[in-house]
C-alpha cells in the first residue's frame, strides 16, 4: 500500500498547470503513438449492460475538446513530428532540461523553493493496467488498450527498465472516463489509492475543464522517491489525438520527470502544446533518468556532474 509520500505534483493538461500537494507525485497528459496489439481474452473490468446516450455535460465536454484541439492544430500545435532542423539541441541544452524537469517545480524553478526534493524513479517492474468506466465504448477501448500498450513497449526500450501492460493486475492505472463515469472513478481510486486526501479525491472525480489529464505517482513513506504506484486519469470525451496525447504525456511523468520547463524543445515537458507525442529530445531524458550512474533520491546537487556525461554520453558528444 502507498503511503503518503514527500512530495506531489499535479499537473493538469492543456493548458498544464502544476501546483505542489502534499504527499506523492501528480501529473498531467499529452500522449502517445497509436499501437495495435492486444490480448484477446483482455476484457473490461466494466462492460455496460445496454448502451446509453451520454449525458448533456459529456456531451458538451466531447464538443469543448473537439473544438480545442482543432485550435491547437490550426496554430500549428500539437505536432506529431518530433520536430526537426528548426528545433536543435545540445548536450548542454539537454543536461539543463533534464535538471529542471526531474528536480524543480514547475513555478520556482532555479529560486531555491522549487526544489522538489530528490531524483524520483520506479526500481522495480512497471505493470500498466488501462481501466474504463462504463460510458467508455467498445471500439473506443480497444484503440487506446494498443495505444498503452505500443507506448508501454517504447518506454520499456527506451528505458532499458522493465515496463509492461498486464490485463488487471499492475501497479500504474491508466484510468479513461468520461464525466458520466464520477461514481465509478470514485470507486477505482478510492480502492487504488486508500490513503487519498478527500481534496486530492476530488481531483479525480471533478476535475476542472481545464485539466486535459493528470497522473499521481509516488513511493512509500519510507522511500517517497522511489515509486511503486502510479494512477493517471485520461478524459475519454477527447479526441483521438489530445487522448493519445495524454497517454504519452502522464506516463513518462509517471515515470520520474513531473516538471515542464519552457526552454525544453522539441518536448511534451513543456506548457506550449507544440508537441503532442513523445519526441527524441524526451526519449534521451528518459534514458538518463533510468541510468544506473544517477540514484534515485538524489539531490540536484549530487547528480548534476553525471548529468553533464550523461548528457554527452546520449548525444553522442565528447566530454
Amino acid at each position: 500500500m502507498m503511503q503518503q509520500a514527500a512530495r506531489t505534483v499535479l499537473r493538469a493538461a492543456r493548458p498544464l498547470v502544476l501546483a505542489t500537494l502534499a504527499g506523492v507525485a501528480l501529473t498531467a497528459c499529452l500522449p502517445s503513438s497509436p499501437g495495435t496489439s492486444l490480448v484477446p481474452e483482455q476484457r473490461p473490468d466494466i462492460i455496460p449492460a445496454a448502451y446509453r446516450p451520454p449525458s448533456a455535460e459529456s456531451a458538451e465536454l466531447r464538443n469543448y475538446y473537439r473544438v480545442l484541439q482543432q485550435d491547437l492544430l490550426t496554430r500549428g500545435l500539437l505536432r506529431t513530428d518530433g520536430g526537426g532542423p528548426e528545433t536543435p539541441f545540445d548536450a548542454d541544452d539537454l543536461a539543463e532540461h533534464f535538471e529542471e524537469i526531474a528536480f524543480y517545480n514547475e513555478y520556482a524553478g532555479r529560486s531555491g523553493s522549487g526544489l522538489s526534493g530528490g531524483l524520483s524513479r520506479w526500481s522495480g517492474p512497471v505493470k500498466l493496467v488501462a481501466d474504463f468506466g462504463p460510458s467508455v465504448p467498445e471500439g473506443q477501448r480497444l484503440r487506446d488498450q494498443g495505444v498503452l500498450s505500443a507506448y508501454g513497449a517504447r518506454l520499456s526500450r527506451i528505458t532499458g527498465h522493465n515496463i509492461s501492460t498486464s490485463p488487471k493486475r499492475g501497479n500504474f492505472h491508466v484510468i479513461f472516463a468520461s464525466a458520466d463515469d464520477r461514481a465509478y472513478v470514485a470507486e477505482k481510486v478510492r480502492d487504488l489509492l486508500p490513503n487519498l486526501s478527500a481534496s486530492d479525491l476530488q481531483l479525480f472525480v471533478n476535475p476542472p475543464r481545464t485539466h486535459y489529464c493528470f497522473v499521481l505517482a509516488g513511493g512509500p513513506q519510507n522511500a517517497p522517491f522511489d515509486y511503486i504506484r502510479g494512477v493517471a486519469l485520461i478524459r475519454a470525451e477527447h479526441p483521438d489525438l489530445v487522448r493519445d496525447s495524454c497517454i504519452h504525456e502522464e506516463v513518462a511523468q509517471g515515470l520520474g520527470l513531473l516538471n515542464d520547463s519552457p526552454r525544453a524543445r522539441p518536448s511534451i515537458f513543456n506548457d506550449d502544446d507544440e508537441f503532442a507525442y513523445l519526441t527524441s529530445h524526451d526519449e534521451l531524458l528518459l534514458k538518463m533518468l533510468y541510468d544506473p550512474r544517477l540514484r534515485t533520491g538524489m539531490s540536484a546537487e549530487e547528480a548534476r556532474p553525471i548529468i553533464r556525461i550523461l548528457a554527452r554520453d546520449v548525444m553522442g558528444q565528447p566530454l
